[in-house]
């Protein structure tokens, strides 16, 4: 894999239907595609992704029927349950995005205990972003700059800094499976210059073969970040167009 994949964005959808599709509730799928997870976060780590954060659960999900919602928080506790090993063994830095104030005391603690032991590791930075909404990020990270710094500007750099898990990055692939186009409110920031990949798989179908093979072609595009050739990052772009607006 080329270094230029650093953070991949996995938008996790099509479980619902792919449970419908075989007559089943839809809660079997999301308990089905609970199961690539660990797939997914282990192929991430040995292609050498630094970050890969994955959409659980929007802000928006919260109006689903309650035992939809009632099943996913269960899965997210016997997920935290489970990996919890795994994810020390491997260095694995985990953390939760998102407003968990509406989950149990019981599955707070877990996030909170998961969080603290693996912050200062130096492997895979894995984001689940659970209650998440990117309009609500930007504006809690605005909010928190006002508090902070009254009267005076924000800039991008600082703005960046500011987000849920700054030091994820940008997102240099965005993939998502189960056949839709949208974006539904993911990282709207962060993904300013990603590459963008939609597969028809359903989330519970999705293999680590395709993922392999999606990072794969994706590392060969050039990428351009607005130049007119291949820049290794943002930043570089940025600097260069500095220089020239500087010599106008």
């Amino acid at each position: 894999m080329q270094a230029s994949i650093k953070h991949v964005a996995i938008i996790m959808d099509g479980n619902g239907r792919w449970a419908s599709q075989r007559r089943r509730p839809r809660l079997w799928g999301h308990v089905r595609g609970a199961s690539i997870v660990s797939d997914i976060v282990e192929a991430s780590d040995k292609l050498g992704v630094k970050a890969l954060t994955l959409y659980a659960f929007s802000t928006e999900n919260w109006s689903r029927p309650l035992e939809e919602i009632t099943g996913l928080v269960k899965i997210l506790n016997k997920f935290l349950i489970k990996e919890r090993q795994r994810l020390i063994k491997n260095k694995v830095a985990f953390k939760v995005i998102g407003d968990t104030s509406h989950l149990n005391s019981e599955i707070k603690k877990l996030i909170k205990d998961l969080e603290l032991e693996t912050k200062d590791f130096n492997g895979l930075k894995l984001s689940f972003a659970f209650s998440y909404g990117a309009r609500k990020e930007i504006i809690d990270t605005i909010n928190n700059w006002i508090v902070n710094n009254p009267n005076k500007k924000i800039t991008e750099q600082e703005f960046a800094q500011g987000l849920y898990r700054s030091e994820a990055g940008d997102v240099d692939l965005l993939i998502r499976t189960g056949g839709d186009f949208r974006i539904s409110n993911f990282l709207l920031w962060q993904i300013a210059y990603a590459e963008l990949f939609f597969t028809e798989t359903k989330w519970p179908d999705f293999s680590v073969a395709e993922y392999n093979k999606i990072i794969n072609s994706v590392a060969h595009r050039e990428r351009r970040f607005g130049a007119i050739h291949s820049m290794p990052s943002l930043d570089d772009t940025q600097r260069l167009a500095k220089q020239h607006i500087n010599q106008i």
